[in-house]
């Protein structure tokens, strides 16, 4: 999925409020907010996908 060109676009346009928090340790996990706006799974295992929840 790394060569989709959708992921390319979708990651040039600026994060809005809501589409990630930071973890204690630092790290920055989108929210399902994010996932929604982009409007497809990048298959990565995302915590947030709304994907990931109807698969098997």
């Amino acid at each position: 999925m790394a060569d989709d060109p959708r992921l390319a676009t979708f990651a040039a346009l600026p994060l809005l409020p809501g589409d990630y928090y930071l973890t204690p340790e630092g790290y920055m996990v989108f929210t399902e907010q994010y996932h929604r706006r982009r409007g497809f799974c990048c298959g990565s295992g995302c915590r947030h996908c709304p994907w990931r929840k109807s698969e098997g």
